[in-house]
């Protein structure tokens, strides 16, 4: 079984020339009304749903995982900026890092095999990929169509005391969606073998059905 590595050893680390995975955790929760990612996916692991995440991704293959958001592996240098923010910060810090495979905290049914099958299919194609009417989980080439687009969406204000950059969104109150982002990048959208796993909990009722499911 594969070894997640430690996300402060990546910089480092020869595997950040690789597919990156991120589990995106800096929102807000808004709706869900407390922190979707420490909520305990089921009865019986006791896994929080942070834990989840990075279990399944591990499973799909992949060895090094950051988790993005202010409490976590990489803050998010640009503040409400989203998940492009995430993005932007996740490959300010790991520029070497030849892919993102992406995966939002909040996807309790998704399986190992649904990611490694999105990632291949991007690696095959070198194309933003996702699947159909979902655009995250996103396999993300780290290549010059993205670093363009996160070029125009953010604008660098100038550097940290610990020589890091800062950023600011350019000419807008928020950041740029992930929509916006694949309309500017080669991209395609794949067929996913079980819809089951897309199912996402934004919000209380949504979680209680995802509850109901994974105990019964």
């Amino acid at each position: 079984m594969s070894t997640v590595i430690h996300a402060s050893t990546l910089k480092s680390s020869p595997l950040n020339e690789y597919c990156l995975g991120v589990v995106l955790a800096g929102g807000l929760s808004t709706r869900m009304g407390r922190n979707k990612a420490k909520l305990l996916r089921d009865d019986n692991s006791m896994l929080s749903m942070l834990e989840f995440s990075k279990q399944v991704l591990n499973e799909s293959g992949i060895n090094n995982i950051v988790v993005s958001g202010d409490k976590y592996d990489v803050p998010d240098t640009v503040k409400l900026s989203g998940p492009v923010g995430g993005i932007l910060s996740v490959l300010a810090k790991y520029p070497q890092a030849k892919s993102l495979l992406i995966l939002p905290v909040d996807l309790p049914f998704m399986k190992a095999k649904a990611l490694a099958d999105l990632r291949l299919k991007g690696e095959l194609s070198q194309k933003a990929t996702f699947f159909e009417g979902h655009n995250i989980p996103l396999y993300l080439p780290n290549n010059s169509y993205v670093t363009l687009f996160l070029a125009q969406a953010f604008v660098k204000t100038g550097k940290q005391s610990n020589d890091k950059s800062r950023f600011s969104i350019a000419g807008q109150e928020k950041g740029p969606s992930i929509k916006a982002l694949l309309k500017n990048i080669p991209h395609q959208a794949i067929q996913c073998s079980d819809a089951s796993v897309l199912f996402n909990t934004n919000t209380p009722e949504q979680w209680q059905q995802a509850k109901q499911k994974l105990n019964f």
